[in-house]
């Protein structure tokens, strides 16, 4: 067998066992549909409505208001040094995961939270989605600007704007008919990813409600854990519905685009001089100031030695809570992060040496469908061949999600690597295998490090996964915050809320000195 066979060979291997067996999976979950008694269930039961109109609310703002923020932002400061400041705090931001976030969310904006006892003033954070969606806007909002920001070729999109400028058409007129018509397009699949979020969200839907009745990922995730077999049909059957509802989301999404592209290529000759740079300007700070209070909330609280309503600050600091914490979910989260990524990493190099990149689209679907029927199949493998809350099985629940995101990030820096260097290296006699150690992968040693640092922080914030795959055995950072925010103690959820942050931080900062440690003697790479 040659080297590029067997490169080939390993490739499809490697994404195999990590994708392959989610079909008999999902297969086995669609078995309900054709079960008519489990749609009468569904249909009479009286907690559908009104989990549908908490979905529908909470996504429809997430979507809506994280893309127009994000439009905003755009419209309002690209280009310039406002622009530049705002890119510059995005990985702190997005280094944020949700849980946490809305775990600082909720000190802030709850009944008895900080700004209530500020204000004097009950917010209902809970009420029919909205404040989910308003959570969930704000943090996709970040994931938007940060995809928007790969996509700017900054040189030719400033020409055309300054065409477009000298033509009369003022800031915003200019913006809308050079940034926004080319940058939608670009943002598809990144839309497609944060509706399909929002639809099946359970983690921070349980953490902000609404809660009777829930959202319907909420509600399935209830019926699939439920000892009654309709329950659970029910719920399988709820975990497909919630996939028609992204398709038909995305059918009205490219509805909507067809028109706003007839608009946008209409042109009246009518000229203003509009400018939203201080609506952007405010957004952008209203938006950076509720991701540092949710940070300086989880860390008040965690230092908090007694804080009762309606006092502003604390009594006293005091480290009691970080000496009483559980650390045992800290040990389970780094182990099956670290375990998660670095297979992740070799799976992707797999890939990216011997797969075709025509299916690399199939492989990032994990990415742009609701997570929870991916992880109720996943559920259904694990119990076939025994592997539920295994360490082997809890590892390959996360790899569906890891790997999509590794390869999301590798994949740019090794499609640029000049193939001149393999030629050369050929012409010596050396094997793909030696190319492939002795000369890819130092030269990518940056990126691929980056990959690692997202897989880790990807897996800390697995939820579903770690809940279904451990069958309740493993205790992650994650499962530990969400379970305290149901009546438990703050100051503990806001320790591991922190925790759950912490680790990507540590982890990005890690694989940045190690990066510079191994290019030290490579100048070029620098």
């Amino acid at each position: 067998m040659s080297n590029r066979v067997l490169q080939r060979t390993l490739a499809l291997l490697a994404v195999g066992c990590v994708f392959a067996p989610l079909l008999p999976g999902l297969a086995m979950m669609a078995k309900p549909m054709l079960m008519p008694d489990i749609w009468h269930q569904l249909w009479a039961d009286n907690q559908w409505s009104g989990a549908l109109q908490a979905t529908l609310n909470s996504t429809v703002i997430s979507v809506a208001g994280s893309s127009t923020l994000c439009l905003v932002l755009l419209c309002g400061l690209w280009p310039g040094a406002h622009w530049q400041r705002l890119t510059s705090r995005l990985p702190l931001l997005l280094a944020l995961p949700h849980v946490a976030f809305a775990s600082g969310f909720l000190f802030l904006f709850s009944d008895n939270g900080w700004l209530a006892r500020l204000c004097s003033v009950s917010f209902h954070v809970d009420e029919n989605g909205v404040g989910l969606g308003i959570l969930l806007a704000l943090k996709e909002c970040w994931f938007l600007l940060w995809v928007a920001s790969t996509q700017l070729n900054l040189q030719s999109l400033s020409q055309q704007l300054t065409v477009a400028q000298s033509l009369g058409y003022g800031p915003l007129q200019s913006r809308i008919r050079v940034l926004v018509a080319q940058l939608l397009p670009r943002l598809k699949w990144a839309l497609l990813a944060v509706v399909a979020y929002s639809l099946s969200v359970v983690d921070v839907a349980i953490m902000l409600g609404p809660n009777n009745p829930p959202t319907l990922a909420v509600l399935a995730w209830q019926w699939l854990t439920d000892a009654d077999p309709q329950r659970v049909a029910m719920g399988m059957l709820t975990s497909l519905l919630l996939v028609v509802m992204l398709g038909i989301f995305s059918t009205v999404g490219y509805a909507a685009w067809l028109f706003v592209r007839r608009a946008l290529g209409q042109f009246s000759g009518k000229r203003h001089q509009f400018s939203i740079q201080p609506v952007a300007l405010a957004s952008g700070f209203i938006m950076a100031l509720t991701g540092t209070a949710a940070i300086a909330m989880l860390v008040l609280w965690s230092f908090a030695d007694g804080w009762f309503y309606p006092a502003l600050l604390p009594d006293a600091f005091a480290l009691t809570g970080w000496q009483a914490a559980e650390l045992s979910p800290l040990t389970t989260t780094l182990l099956l992060a670290l375990a998660s990524s670095l297979i992740g990493l070799l799976v992707v190099v797999l890939w990216l040496e011997g797969g075709s990149s025509r299916f690399d689209l199939w492989l990032a679907l994990p990415l742009f469908l609701p997570a929870l029927p991916l992880v109720a199949g996943q559920y259904q493998i694990l119990l076939v061949i025994d592997q539920d809350g295994s360490w082997l099985g809890i590892i390959w629940s996360h790899l569906l999600w890891v790997v999509p995101y590794m390869l999301l990030v590798a994949r740019p820096a090794w499609h640029q690597f000049d193939a001149r260097l393999t030629i050369t290296a050929q012409t010596f006699g050396w094997s793909a295998w030696k190319i492939l150690c002795r000369v890819k992968l130092p030269l990518l040693i940056r990126p691929l490090l980056a990959s690692l640092a997202v897989g880790f922080s990807v897996s800390v914030a697995q939820y579903l996964p770690t809940l279904y795959a451990g069958a309740g055995r493993f205790t992650s950072v994650t499962t530990e915050t969400v379970a305290l925010s149901s009546g438990g103690d703050p100051q503990q959820q806001a320790i591991q809320a922190l925790l759950q942050m912490l680790l990507p931080a540590i982890m990005f900062i890690a694989m940045r000195q190690l990066s510079s440690l191994l290019t030290h003697y490579r100048q070029g790479l620098r």
